[in-house]
């Protein structure tokens, strides 16, 4: 009688067990060190994405504010040679607006200006200066009833005044804006952004008014 002798499948064998576990766990071990790598990798990518939106925005609120402040600037020159009109011995007070101007409007900052103390302190001085050279301008109205009178005169102050509301207003949007920014920047996420980067994201500097400047020159028909 003729034995038969049976034969294992492969799958079966120890050898071809060993190996499929031992290609299990490389290949889990595989997934745990992508994981590993690209999760951290999409924070992070994720982290500069939102720096970089709110750094926009920050960006845009300071347009506005520069955008106020030239409006005020380009009312100066009109604003002095109808006062000269009707009230040309007032000489002193003429010239100091229009060096005020000169001053606020020869300071240009930068991106990275905006987040130099100093830099932002020099054009907070300078636009001070052109607001009390300004508030002492609309004073001198008191003491011309025809001034008072005039219709340029008064038109021109009452854009004066809506640009004032207007610096204040994109002031503190801006404000708000490098405030949320900065917070961004602050945080541990924001932090190894800039670690991995190599720190192209400044905290921004607020521009606060000048001492003394506080109150918005107002139109007294």
């Amino acid at each position: 009688m003729t034995s038969r002798t049976s034969i294992r499948p492969f799958s079966g064998h120890p050898t071809w067990r060993l190996n499929a576990s031992a290609l299990t766990i490389a290949r889990r071990t595989l997934v745990a060190l992508l994981a590993l790598v690209f999760i951290p990798l999409s924070l992070a990518c994720q982290s500069y994405d939102v720096l970089v939106q709110k750094d926009q925005v920050a960006a845009e609120k300071w347009a506005n504010v520069e955008a106020s402040l030239q409006r005020r600037a380009d009312l100066v020159p009109n604003l002095v040679a109808t006062v000269k009109g009707s009230a040309a011995h007032e000489q002193a007070t003429l010239s100091a607006v229009m060096q005020a101007r000169a001053a606020a409007t020869s300071i240009k900052l930068s991106d990275e200006d905006l987040s130099n103390p100093e830099k932002m302190k020099e054009l907070a001085e300078m636009q001070g200066d052109l607001t009390r050279a300004l508030g002492k301008l609309l004073a001198i109205q008191e003491s011309y009833p025809d001034l008072k009178a005039n219709q340029a005169f008064r038109d021109l102050m009452v854009q004066l005044e809506g640009t004032e509301n207007r610096i204040l207003r994109a002031r503190e949007e801006y404000n708000a804006a490098a405030r949320d920014y900065n917070a961004e920047l602050g945080k541990v996420r924001g932090k190894v952004v800039n670690k991995v980067t190599g720190k192209p994201f400044l905290p921004r500097q607020y521009y606060q008014g000048a001492p003394g400047v506080e109150t918005v020159p107002t139109v007294g028909f």
